[in-house]
């Protein structure tokens, strides 16, 4: 049945590897019937960026207000100074959004000054999310994807977990933590971008200002778990091969690297290997830090969809849950192991089978 676009799309054949990414976008336009060029006109940056600001103050009672007295490395960036109910300061986020020549693509967090002591004085973080959105041509504005916009509160999280922090050692302050727990806060984020109440927070038509029909939320939420199946095989084959790698003594891993790739991977893997091994360009567990840490892409999610579980029992903004989560996971960074903070938040460890819930692969998955 899967087979089904490759074949009636060029003809009766084997599919193979290279053709699963072309004829999977296929298939879910035909299923689904949108793609995501039909979101685009519905998240203008402006009022998304917005939108998200008042995401992050529904849930943490903070405030966001944009300030014009700090001095900024280019003309498009943008900085804010954040606040709590009572008024003080938490800390300065800067947001630089378009590329330019010269910048780095992809997007990501970074500290300029962690929270923290410094010469006798605790000092608030100076925070700036970095992105490469498309810039405002003529009259018309920045219009992001669906996936740009999971982006933006990703990287919102990371910053967020670094803004609340309130430890007393820059060291330990905000995303200072363990490997595996470090994509928690950015990742559980990603969450509310699928959920009509928040999507009601900032997705209109940036020419007729009709927010984002309920159909459209509803196609999105039904393709968000088109092939979870596949990149969560192809993801759990990268972290056994990179256990492998780490574990294994030298050896026994012997001199036909191909060999020891389908040796480890044979129980995760679809297709068979058709060319060299992938283990000298896997440069994420060798020179990326993810030395035996590769599983922690797939631990993160873990995290993230038990924590956003609680979400949807106790309510998408319930300040009980809310507030339990900032002072038990984000305020603490990494000054207690996460077991022992995410025990203090959730109650529990964390569920395992929550991903499978959330992905529809377990048995309760809705």
């Amino acid at each position: 049945e899967e087979d089904a676009p490759a074949s009636e799309g060029g003809g009766e054949f084997t599919l193979q590897p290279w053709d699963v990414g072309y004829y999977a976008e296929k298939l879910k336009q035909e299923r689904f019937a949108f793609s995501s060029e039909d979101l685009r006109p519905y998240f203008p940056l402006d009022p998304v960026l917005n939108g998200c600001f008042e995401h992050f103050s529904k849930l943490f009672n903070i405030t966001f207000k944009k300030s014009d007295a700090y001095e900024v490395w280019h003309k498009d960036v943008q900085a804010f100074d954040l606040t709590d109910d009572k008024g003080k300061f938490i800390g300065t986020l800067f947001a630089d959004f378009f590329p330019r020549t010269g910048k780095k693509q992809g997007a990501w967090k970074t500290a300029y000054r962690n929270q923290g002591l410094y010469k006798g004085e605790i000092h608030r973080p100076i925070i700036a999310i970095v992105c490469n959105f498309t810039k405002p041509t003529g009259d018309k504005p920045s219009l992001l994807t669906h996936g740009e916009v999971t982006t933006l509160f990703h990287e919102m999280g990371h910053a967020i977990h670094a803004l609340l922090s309130d430890v007393t050692y820059p060291s330990l302050a905000g995303t200072s933590v363990l490997w595996d727990f470090v994509e928690l806060p950015s990742q559980v984020q990603e969450n509310w971008c699928f959920e009509k109440e928040t999507l009601d927070l900032f997705a209109s038509h940036y020419e007729t200002g009709e927010k984002i029909p309920e159909e459209l939320i509803e196609k999105l939420r039904k393709a968000k778990n088109f092939m979870t199946g596949w990149g969560g095989l192809r993801q759990t084959s990268f972290g056994f091969l990179d256990m492998a790698w780490h574990t294994t003594d030298p050896k026994d891993i012997g001199d036909d690297i191909g060999a020891f790739e389908d040796k480890v991977t044979k129980d995760v893997t679809l297709f068979p290997r058709l060319a060299g091994p992938m283990s000298s360009s896997f440069a994420h567990i060798f020179a990326g830090g993810y030395s035996a840490g590769y599983y922690s892409y797939k631990w993160a999610e873990v995290l993230d969809a038990d924590t956003f579980e609680l979400f949807l029992e106790k309510g998408l903004y319930d300040t009980g849950t809310a507030a339990k989560y900032r002072d038990e996971i984000l305020a603490k960074g990494g000054s207690q192991h996460p077991s022992i903070l995410y025990k203090n938040f959730r109650g529990r460890d964390a569920d395992p089978a929550a991903l499978l819930r959330r992905e529809g692969l377990g048995e309760k998955a809705a």
